[in-house]
């Protein structure tokens, strides 16, 4: 696994359009971050409310999901790039497993997603600590669990894409496919469907890991569909991410390179 891993590494690192996705993935959090302490309602400043602990971890995880698909978007590129270059086809002539290359993209995966996680909790720490009022302890580690769910959730968004990339190997396809797919093929196909099978569609039970605050008591008011809590929602994102996992080594394995 190791020597995957710095395999991997020795593309990635001087690889540009790496770096510019996660800098503007960090760049777009810090933003909204920053802008949260000069938000004001009916005249008085609201951010101390925005950053206070423990709540502001499952705002921060609900905002930073709505990035995941940036991550999807990378994981896309990373992938399609090795059909164009053919450096998938050359590891297998250089005597790698198709698994073993399976096993390499999800370890950047992984790493992307710890990337991703551990950026949250620096800025979590970072804005609650010089904004939130009465810092404990134990608030501020109240709820940190939801960084858990966010970790699998970013594995989850980009496990799909990463099937997308297999699947379908150019770059802008793979991309148009995937966001099409989240954003409106899956909601359209869950419409018609009772609620006991709606929370369970892999996008929504993504999403469903890192909700809104106050979402439960929204949709009780509106009439909106239920949605797994993200503690219901680990296993059955779990099982969608060695499902894709499993599809892309199928594809891999029964398609040249």
């Amino acid at each position: 696994m190791l020597s995957l891993l710095r395999t991997e590494l020795r593309k990635l690192l001087p690889y540009r359009t790496f770096w510019v996705i996660l800098g503007i993935y960090v760049l777009m959090l810090f933003l909204i971050l920053h802008m949260g302490s000069s938000v004001t309602i009916n005249g008085q400043s609201a951010g101390s409310n925005f950053y206070k602990f423990p709540d502001f971890w499952m705002m921060l995880t609900y905002i930073a999901s709505w990035f995941n698909l940036l991550l999807g978007i990378l994981i896309i590129i990373l992938v399609t790039d090795e059909f164009s270059f053919r450096t998938f086809r050359q590891q297998v002539i250089d005597g790698l497993f198709r698994s073993e290359v399976i096993a390499a993209k999800l370890l950047v995966v992984v790493l992307v997603a710890f990337f991703a996680t551990l950026v949250l909790t620096v800025l979590g720490l970072g804005f609650g600590l010089v904004y939130a009022p009465n810092i404990s302890a134990e608030k501020i580690t109240g709820n940190m669990m939801y960084l858990v769910y966010y970790f699998v959730q970013a594995l989850g968004y980009m496990s799909l894409a990463m099937l997308f990339g297999f699947l379908l190997r150019k770059n802008g396809l793979a991309i148009i496919a995937f966001l099409v797919f989240s954003k409106i093929i899956e909601p359209i196909l869950r419409f018609p469907l009772d609620d006991q099978l709606d929370q369970f569609f892999p996008v929504k039970t993504f999403s469903s890991l890192t909700p809104m605050p106050g979402q439960d008591i929204l949709d009780s008011a509106l009439g909106a569909s239920v949605a797994l809590s993200p503690q219901q929602a680990v296993l059955p994102a779990a099982a969608y991410i060695l499902l894709f996992v499993g599809l892309s080594y199928t594809l891999l394995k029964a398609r040249d390179l």
